[in-house]
């Protein structure tokens, strides 16, 4: 069976790069195609694979500002011909999922998320800082994108979902139904710690849809000590609104944020993301979540097992939520345990049944034509 993979572009260090390495890993002979790829500016591991890129390689600016190439992706993917494959899978959260695949091979679109500055095009502009000047430039252009998107939704014959909420999503935007396969974390990384300083930790990048301002309001109050690892365009005004009790230590490797995960006493995941693979990286050490209840996390957190959840994405909320875990006696190797089922072993056995399954599905109805 002759397999392809194809992602929207190789650039970034994201969860979803994560994802593709991961599918590179479980059909070892399938080539992975991108608009653009940069070695040094996305996960090491995938440029052990063979990567075929496009012409926008080659535009000039496109390693530091390829999304601004944005209007010239739907192109680049539907020049994308696919005629010797069995199976095509599109990792995408844009553009991949617009490739063109012969009728007789199957297209599986994992998908992270309907394409978010498309759909959620006002709240994404506000979190990247973009005035109303350039709105208003940009909105005849995100329509005309919009068109294009609802036309690729249609080509992949199935859809994956990375979350219980992106299903929805799909199903909402795109109105396709999807299979939930969660992405793989790396547990094996991490061992359990079965003992705990007096310090919560964020470990994120500091923007404002992070909501990392309301954790800091929370400790403010409580006094405790909070350590929060990263950097990013927020971190000047998280400073001001900090008390003493909050540390900022800015980007540290990932030998400093491992020990980090080791002694803190739970992990504060205060924002709503797809997926969120940070908190379960927490788990993975033994350590509880408290995270607003929203997002990934609704698939990812057992509450009262794994973590706690608050309701309300506010600074009181979550002061509650902190002070019930404190009352808490957790059980390191049981959240430990809960971590392992999301394991890269978990995620390819489900990506090759899923394969399996439907390619077996497609060869019955030929065979019976």
């Amino acid at each position: 069976m002759k397999v392809a993979i194809v992602h929207d572009y190789l650039s970034q260090f994201g969860g979803a790069e994560r994802v593709v390495s991961e599918m590179a890993r479980i059909f070892q002979d399938a080539p992975i195609y991108t608009s653009i790829f940069h070695p040094e500016m996305t996960w090491p591991e995938i440029n052990h694979y063979r990567v075929f890129t496009t012409w926008l390689q080659n535009v000039p600016g496109s390693k530091r500002h390829f999304k601004l190439l944005l209007p010239l992706y739907p192109m680049v993917f539907e020049q994308m011909h696919f005629k010797n494959y069995d199976v095509v899978i599109s990792s995408s959260s844009s553009f991949a999922k617009g490739v063109n695949v012969c009728p007789e091979a199957t297209h599986i679109c994992y998908c992270h998320t309907p394409t978010r500055f498309l759909w959620s095009f006002e709240d994404y502009l506000s979190r990247q800082g973009i005035g109303t000047w350039s709105r208003n430039v940009l909105r005849p252009v995100i329509n005309a994108l919009q068109h294009w998107d609802l036309y690729a939704a249609r080509k992949p014959d199935y859809f994956l979902a990375n979350s219980s909420v992106v299903k929805q999503r799909i199903a909402r935007i795109y109105g396709r139904d999807a299979q939930v396969i969660h992405p793989p974390v790396n547990v094996h990384r991490f061992k359990v710690a079965h003992k705990s300083e007096n310090f919560y930790l964020i470990v994120s990048r500091l923007l404002s849809y992070k909501r990392i301002d309301i954790a800091v309001e929370a400790f403010n109050r409580l006094g405790l000590p909070l350590v929060i690892v990263g950097d990013g365009p927020d971190r000047a005004y998280l400073e001001r609104l900090a008390k003493s009790n909050v540390t900022f230590t800015g980007y540290v490797n990932d030998t400093k944020v491992l020990d980090y995960f080791y002694r803190c006493r739970a992990f504060i995941f205060p924002g709503e993301e797809d997926f969120g693979i940070a908190p379960l990286e927490a788990n993975a050490c033994g350590k509880p979540v408290i995270a607003y209840r929203a997002g990934g996390t609704l698939d990812t957190l057992i509450e009262g097992e794994s973590g706690l959840f608050f309701d309300e994405q506010d600074a009181e909320s979550l002061l509650q939520s902190v002070q019930s875990s404190r009352k808490i006696s957790w059980d390191p190797g049981k959240i430990r345990l809960h971590a392992e089922s999301f394991c890269p072993e978990n995620f390819q056995q489900k990506m090759i049944n899923f394969v399996d399954e439907v390619t077996s599905k497609k060869a019955a109805i030929e065979l019976r034509r």
